[in-house]
C-alpha cells in the first residue's frame, strides 16, 4: 500500500496497514497466435467441474435474490459426515485464505507473534501484518522442507500462532506425522499451532500427516482445507478449518456475514458426492506431478520433493528468466523474484512444453 503524501488532510489509515506486502497473483497467459497458451501460476486444478457441480450451482444461481444460508447448515453437516467431526468443530469461509485472517484476527493482540515457514504461503505475511502482529519468520531448509526445530525454537513468551503449510507452498514437501508430532510436543499448549493442508488430496508418502488424528490429540491444532485445488472450486471460494470448538467458533464470530455464497455452498456439497471422480482425477495429477519431476531430475535438476500439485525450481536471480523463457513456450509460471518459480502441473501438453523449456534452460 503506497504511503499518503505529506500533503493529504484526509483520514488515515492504522500505521501497519501501510506495511502490508501486496499479494502477487498468478498472471494470465499471454495470447500467442498458432499456439495454445496455458497458465501453470496459480495452482489451479485443469479438470472441469465435478459431476453435478454444474447443475446444482445452476439451480442456486436461480435463487441468487436471496441470501446464502449464513450458517452453511447443509454444508456443515455434509462435511462432518465426511470427516467424522461434530459440526460445531467446523468453520467455513471463501477460500481457507480468508480463515487464516480470521484466526488472526481472533487471537492476536498488535505486537504478537507469528511463526511460520518462509518462504511459504504469500498470503502469511499479508493476514499477520493486516492484524498487527509480527512475523516471524523462519526459513526453509535447502531442501525446500520446513524446518519445524528452528520453528519451536522461535516460539516465544509474545507467540500466539505457528503455521505449518504441509505441503508447503510454493516449494512442495510436507512434513511426516513423526516431525509434527515432535514439533507439537514443543509447542505450548495456549499457541494456536495451525496445519494448512490446502493440498492435502495429493500426498503421497510414507508416514504422511493424518490431519484428524492429530487435531483430536492436541486441542490447540486447527486444521485448513479447501475446495479450491483437488475438487476445482477455485473460482468459487470455499474452505474450511476443522478445531475444537471453541476455537471454531471463535472462527465463526468473526467471519464475514453471508459470505460464503449460496451457489459456492451448493457446489462444495455437490463435489463431496461426486468422491469417485475426485480420486481419479486427483490420481492422474498426481501420475502427471510424478512424471514430471521424473523428467526434469532426468534433466539435471534437482527439483523438491513435489507433495502438491505443483513442482519448484530454486533459481535464484534467474527466475524472472526462466519465467520468461516459459512465456516465450506458451505457459506462464509464477516466480517469485530472486527466489525460484512455481509451476502447477496441469494439461499433458503444457507440461510437456515446462520441460522442454527447463532442458533447454541450463540447471544451476
Amino acid at each position: 500500500m503506497s504511503t499518503p503524501s505529506p500533503q493529504f488532510r484526509g483520514p488515515r489509515p492504522r500505521a501497519h496497514i501501510r506495511d502490508i506486502p501486496a499479494y502477487v497473483p498468478g498472471k494470465p497467459p499471454t495470447p500467442r497466435p498458432g499456439l495454445t497458451a496455458y497458465k501453470l501460476s496459480s495452482n489451479e486444478n485443469p479438470y472441469p467441474p465435478l459431476p453435478g457441480v454444474v447443475e446444482a450451482s445452476t439451480r442456486a444461481v436461480e435463487v441468487m435474490n436471496r441470501y446464502p444460508d449464513m450458517g452453511s447448515v447443509a454444508l456443515y453437516e455434509a462435511l462432518g459426515r465426511h470427516l467424522g467431526v461434530p459440526v460445531d468443530h467446523l468453520a467455513a469461509g471463501t477460500g481457507s485464505v480468508a480463515l487464516i485472517y480470521q484466526l488472526l484476527q481472533a487471537f492476536c493482540e498488535p505486537g504478537d507473534e507469528v511463526v511460520y515457514a518462509w518462504r511459504s504461503f504469500e498470503a502469511y505475511p499479508i493476514a499477520v501484518t493486516a492484524a498487527g502482529a509480527r512475523s516471524v519468520q523462519v526459513p526453509l531448509r535447502a531442501d525446500g522442507h520446513h524446518d519445524l526445530e528452528a520453528m519451536a525454537a522461535a516460539i516465544t513468551e509474545r507467540t500466539r500462532v505457528v503455521m505449518v503449510c504441509t505441503p508447503n507452498n510454493p516449494t512442495g514437501p510436507a512434513v511426516t506425522q513423526a516431525e509434527l508430532d515432535r514439533f507439537l510436543a514443543a509447542v505450548p499448549a495456549h499457541v494456536v499451532a495451525v496445519v494448512d493442508e490446502a493440498y492435502l488430496e495429493f500426498v503421497r508418502m510414507p508416514d504422511a500427516v493424518d490431519g484428524l488424528a492429530t487435531y483430536r490429540a492436541h486441542p490447540n491444532v486447527v486444521l485448513f482445507r479447501t475446495f479450491s485445488k483437488a475438487y476445482g472450486l477455485a473460482g468459487f471460494r470455499v474452505g474450511y478449518a476443522v478445531a475444537q470448538p471453541e476455537v471454531a467458533g471463535a472462527l465463526r464470530a468473526v467471519s464475514l456475514p453471508f459470505g460464503v455464497s449460496s451457489v459456492a455452498q451448493a457446489a462444495a456439497l455437490a463435489s463431496l458426492e461426486a468422491s469417485e471422480a475426485l480420486l481419479e482425477r486427483v490420481d492422474a495429477l498426481v501420475a502427471e506431478r510424478d512424471r514430471v519431476g521424473a523428467a526434469l531430475r532426468e534433466a539435471g535438476w534437482d527439483v523438491p520433493d513435489a507433495q502438491g500439485n505443483f513442482v519448484w525450481f530454486a533459481l535464484g536471480d534467474r527466475s524472472a528468466e526462466f519465467a520468461a523463457a516459459c512465456d516465450d513456450a506458451g505457459i506462464v509460471v509464477r516466480p517469485f523474484a530472486g527466489e525460484g518459480c512455481r509451476v502447477t502441473v496441469g494439461e499433458v501438453e503444457a507440461n510437456d512444453r515446462l520441460v522442454e523449456v527447463a532442458r533447454a534452460f541450463a540447471p544451476a
